[in-house]
């Protein structure tokens, strides 16, 4: 991502609390994990669908692919910002890009996440990738790779 991009980016900021950690103070990294699918379902309400109403209508989003490159470890205590890209469809799948950042701006770890849509309203064992996206679902594909500020428009100042 650039500069550029800097606007499209869904923020999430958590503290890096002793239930993240291993024994030495280490962020586990399982943490970072669950904070990436915080992250998604978070910015998937903001975008205007709640992943409970996608699971109601029988769709799930679920991860065929993650990578996580670590930089710097993050310890008990830190304040984090993760800031993440949701990029246009490739194929199926849908990316996601990731970077967890410390408090001074320092780059501690990337993440690369690829979902992709299944419909599985027909019952447990009958899930079926879906190529086509649902309207609504696709609208809030759109509204998630626009940013969080496309959602507010434009900032205003107050004087």
């Amino acid at each position: 991502m650039t500069e550029h991009d800097e606007h499209r980016a869904w923020l999430l900021q958590r503290r890096v609390l002793p239930q993240h950690t291993d024994h030495a103070g280490v962020m586990w990294h399982g943490a970072y994990v669950a904070w990436l699918e915080e992250a998604r379902v978070e910015a998937l309400q903001t975008a205007g669908l709640a992943y409970a109403d996608l699971a109601a209508a029988g769709l799930e989003l679920p991860v065929v692919s993650l990578t996580i490159t670590y930089r710097q470890a993050l310890l008990h205590g830190d304040q984090v910002e993760l800031r993440s890209w949701v990029l246009p469809r490739q194929g199926v799948k849908l990316p996601w890009i990731s970077r967890f950042l410390r408090a001074g701006g320092e780059l501690a770890a990337e993440a690369r996440v690829e979902l992709v849509l299944i419909d599985r309203s027909r019952g447990p064992n009958q899930h079926r990738l879906l190529r086509r996206t649902p309207d609504a679902l696709a609208r809030a594909i759109d509204r998630l790779v626009a940013g969080p500020l496309a959602q507010r428009g434009p900032q205003q100042v107050i004087t």
